[in-house]
């Protein structure tokens, strides 16, 4: 029998907070259970990495980031909290937009140890932004406040009902998984989204009708790409939605492609995600 797959998700943080009711004071790292279940129905073990900085790591420890990403085969960053502007080289507009640069940089250096390997990376929601980001792009901050013509992106009391239309963009690699159909429904909970593209990235899919950008991948030589919806949240078997396992089954046939990329290569990489933004 063939070893299962091994998927590392890039953990939440409940950072360090001495007026919450439990573990008092202590920084807490977490996977939600969608993101687990929507890997696991491939039979694929799902691993938290968590992240190896912080105040209480100990002397001596030799686990890492790039200790992860030789040992599992393929990444998820998954959504969360927002990316903090100060990543792309801007201020919050408002201070509860000012997101999670601890947890944008423990993603970025994720996604550039797994690309540097040649391991497929995929975002969700908030991943697909970390993804621009990486790559030298920027966010809207709140689409209401600088798209205020847009959809509702993200409501509240809907969450991950709230939905709309989104049409994929054809001769794309996301377009020929779905060649049979060009609009599709997908959930919508974010309100951040990306403003400029990151470098050697192309746009595969458009929210409907106002064309605010929700699939992202890079024309690098490894797979890259990120989706603004949560696939993990659409309810399985219904058909009104996207079908997700195509997107699923990808990002894993590229995981089970076993990479050889030496050290020199993994440092070679001037203009991908390796490179400083």
């Amino acid at each position: 029998m063939s070893r299962l797959l091994r998927v590392g998700v890039s953990a939440s943080f409940f950072h360090a907070d001495p007026q919450r009711p439990v573990f008092k004071g202590m920084t807490l790292q977490y996977i939600e259970q969608n993101v687990a279940h929507w890997l696991m129905q491939r039979d694929v073990l799902a691993y938290m990495i968590p992240s190896p900085d912080g105040s209480t790591r100990r002397a001596g420890s030799r686990v890492g980031i790039d200790a992860y990403a030789d040992d599992l085969d393929a990444l998820l960053l998954m959504g969360g909290a927002d990316v903090c502007p100060v990543t792309y080289g801007e201020e919050p507009l408002r201070p509860e937009w000012n997101g999670d640069r601890i947890r944008d940089d423990y993603e970025i250096a994720l996604l550039r140890a797994f690309v540097a390997r040649g391991k497929p990376v995929l975002g969700i929601c908030r991943g697909a932004q970390v993804i621009n980001v990486a790559q030298g792009g920027t966010l809207y901050q709140d689409l209401g406040t600088q798209l205020p013509w847009a959809l509702a992106h993200r409501n509240w009391a809907l969450y991950e009902t709230n939905c709309h239309a989104t049409s994929l963009v054809p001769d794309t690699a996301l377009g020929r998984m779905y060649a049979a159909t060009r609009l599709v429904k997908t959930n919508s909970v974010h309100h951040q989204a990306v403003k400029d593209l990151g470098r050697d990235l192309v746009v595969e899919a458009w929210s409907e009708p106002d064309h605010v950008v929700e699939a992202i991948a890079w024309t690098g030589p490894s797979y890259l790409r990120g989706v603004q919806w949560h696939p993990e949240f659409h309810p399985p078997g219904d058909a009104t939605f996207i079908d997700d396992t195509p997107l699923l089954d990808d990002f894993l046939a590229h995981a089970r492609v076993r990479p050889h990329v030496s050290a020199a290569e993994r440092h070679g990489t001037a203009t991908g995600p390796g490179a400083a933004p």
